[in-house]
Parts: structure tokens; sequence; C-alpha cells
């Protein structure tokens, strides 16, 4: 069975459950939020810009890094996690901003998007924009000339994706570069699109190049189920395959329109498109993946790194209030 994307009218979130409609009470158990416990449409009804990460920390540095770009009181301050009584994710809130923290990987993106996007359900949300800010590993294109006896590729490199290059996803494509993400759902393989905005990548190319300092591109997302051995890593406990045999999936991947890979955009694409939600996943590349599998670099350069995919859609954010543009924040 295969399910595609539509949005809906009215700006609306609409969840697709007939189900909930004779349910007394709806509790959003991993965000620790529910409609008998707390106000929703007063907590969350004016939210237009949804931002979610992997990591609790790095949402609650983009809320305050958010904080400070729109000029809100209390800048600077310490912002209280909405979601504190849950040890699952972390929630912050900054003006028309929610950042939420998502875990690694599609089973904890997933649970957080079902209630998120039930919670924007529930506060009548309208005019949503959500959008993945993330770490992923690049795919540059070079000619490949050879593998040394330590399993690297030796190359000559021509143009393409450098460490801290941030990709904006077009599609959202799996293990075998097909736009679709496969759930089992009562024993049957559900089939649902991972079609992407269009326009909004476009929105936020055209905002990076108001931002020198970084390059950014458009590009195929690849989604793994797997760090190690579904990103064709030789440094896992466990790997069945050669390096050669890692390098020529690599490059078909590159041949495909992959640029990046990461663990969660199918089901993000997915359970977005299929609920009316503009959606856009932004990436910083962290790494060449044809030229090993190892973050070696230093804990300041790759700080630096998960800042650009912030300041972009920051500069996003501004843009679309109205709002003149920042200067160059470091947070």
């Amino acid at each position: 069975m295969t399910e595609t994307t539509g949005y809906s009218g009215g700006g609306f979130v609409h969840v697709k459950n007939p189900h909930l409609d004779s349910m007394e009470e709806d509790i959003l158990y991993h965000l620790d939020l529910g409609t008998k416990t707390h106000n929703l449409p007063a907590m969350f009804g004016d939210i237009k810009f949804v931002c979610v990460g992997g990591s609790p920390n790095r949402m609650r540095a983009f809320a305050q890094f958010m904080q400070r770009e729109l000029g809100l009181a209390g800048a600077g301050e310490e912002l209280p996690d909405i979601c504190a009584g849950s040890d699952r994710y972390a929630m912050y809130r900054a003006g028309p901003v929610l950042s939420i923290s998502h875990g690694m990987g599609i089973p904890s993106i997933s649970i957080m998007l079902h209630e998120l996007i039930k919670l924007l359900h529930h506060a009548k949300c309208r005019d949503v924009t959500i959008i993945r800010i993330g770490t992923s590993g690049g795919l540059v294109w070079q000619q490949v000339t050879g593998v040394t006896s330590s399993g690297l590729a030796s190359v000559s490199l021509c143009p393409g994706i450098e460490a801290g290059s941030v990709v904006i996803t077009d599609t959202a494509v799996d293990s075998s570069f097909q736009p679709r993400f496969e759930q089992v759902v009562l024993g049957d393989v559900v089939v649902r699109s991972t079609e992407l905005d269009k326009d909004l990548a476009e929105e936020l190319l055209a905002c990076s190049r108001e931002i020198a300092d970084f390059p950014t591109l458009i590009g195929h997302t690849m989604c793994t189920y797997d760090f190690y051995e579904g990103q064709g890593r030789l440094d896992g406990a466990l790997c069945s395959f050669s390096s050669e045999k890692k390098l020529e999936y690599l490059r078909r991947a590159y041949d495909a329109g992959v640029r990046n890979i990461e663990m969660e955009s199918t089901a993000f694409a997915a359970l977005c498109g299929l609920c009316g939600l503009k959606a856009a996943v932004v990436c910083v590349a962290l790494l060449d993946r044809l030229q090993g599998d190892q973050i070696r670099a230093s804990h300041e350069v790759l700080w630096e790194y998960q800042q650009r995919p912030q300041r972009l859609i920051a500069a996003f954010i501004r843009q679309r209030l109205g709002l003149g543009p920042a200067g160059r924040s470091q947070h």
C-alpha cells in the first residue's frame, strides 16, 4: 500500500487518525503534555516555526540563539525545558519558534513527530514551517584512483562537498536511493512518499547566499537505519564487506544524486507531508565519507560546523518575520 503526500488547505496541521476524535483525553506521554493537563492552544497556538534536531543541548542552544536573533526579552537567560517532566526529549520556545530534540534514528524521531504533530493540531496552529537541522556525512565528487591499506580512498579531488558544507535536502531517499519511507503496519509494508517542499528548499538556498563564509547546496539526502554497516562504514563492531565494495556503493549513491547521509530524513519527510506540514531538512556535513569513516575534527571545529545550519535557519526566520539581516552571532 502506498500513501502519498498532500498538503491541506487552511494552513492547519491535520492528523490522519479518526480514533483521536473519540478520545476523552490525548496524553502526549513522551513530551509530558496532554489535552486535559495543559492549555495547548494558549501555550503553542501562535507557533509558526518548529525546528528539530538530535541533541537536547544543541536545541537548547538554538533556542537561546533565536532569543538573541529575534531581540526577545530575556535573551541570554536560561530557557525552561517545556518537557522537563520527561527524560526522552527536550523542548524550548523562543517567541514563534519551537526548538525540540528528537534523538538519533528513525524510531526516536518518529515517536517525537507523532506527538509533536498532535500537539500542533490540538493547539490549532496554522501555517507552520518545520525544519530538521542536524549533522551528516557528506559525499564529495571525486575521481577515485585507488584504495590504501587502511581502506581510505586515494583520490583526485574535484569540485564538490567539503567538510562544513551545508546540504538542503530536495528529496530524502532510502538506502536503495528510492524516495520512499517503508513502515510495517499490522504486518503489511506501507510505502509513504518522502517529498519535501521544493519552494521552501529554494527559499532556504536563497537565504544562504547572504552567508558567505560556508558553502550551501541542494541535493538528495540518504537516510539509513544504522550509523555503521548501514552507511558503509568499515569501523563498526561488525563489517561484512570490503573497502572496495564500500567505495563502489558510495559512488552509486553519489551518481543517484545523494550528497549527504543521515538517519532521520525519510521518516521526517513522510510524517510531515502526510499531515500538511511544509518541511525542510538542513544538515551540515561533518566529513567526506569517501575520505574516511571516523570524525576526527576538533570539538571546536565541530561546534562551529553545527552552528552553520542554525545560522541559515535564523536568517530564514528573520526574513519570514520581516526583520533585517542580523550580524554574525556566535553561540
